[in-house]
């Protein structure tokens, strides 16, 4: 019996969807060429969580995703409703997923699917979103389309 192919978790709008709060994808150039010999499973937390498109452009406010887990912090949209269930939820969906994936390639920056930063309080800082903290603390191995 052949090897399976690695199952790779793929920030959907890096494959091309049209699913950003904007309405626009953010396809990576050469992603294809990166995840040759993997199976990608396109992935969009805030869409899963009930979130529209377009919809309103969110941040983390008190902290990372992690903390949002924790509960010590939120995540707003730029009128101020509280969407910090549906990026849970999104995430939580989204992770099912994760037991069977060698690793995750997420956007950059995104509340939801940032590793290394996103947006929290109104500066682009250190920390994951919602779902690349779950994930890293489920141990599934996740980088962004930067790192390529």
């Amino acid at each position: 019996m052949a090897d399976r192919a690695p199952r790779v978790l793929v920030s959907a709008c890096l494959l091309g969807a049209r699913c950003r709060y904007d309405g626009a994808h953010r396809h990576y150039p050469g992603i294809e060429a990166a995840l040759t010999g993997c199976e990608a499973v396109p992935v969009c937390p805030e869409r899963a969580g009930g979130l529209p498109t377009p919809r309103i452009p969110c941040e983390l406010r008190g902290g990372d995703g992690a903390a949002v887990w924790e509960g010590r912090a939120t995540v707003v949209d730029r009128q101020g409703t509280d969407r910090s269930d549906a990026f849970r939820e999104g995430a939580r969906t989204c992770s099912q997923q994760a037991p069977a994936a060698a690793w995750a390639l997420l956007k950059s920056g995104s509340p939801s699917c940032g590793v290394h930063s996103t947006w929290i309080d109104g500066a682009k800082v250190p920390g994951p979103g919602v779902f690349a903290a779950l994930l890293a603390e489920r141990g599934v191995p996740c980088r962004s389309e930067e790192e390529l």
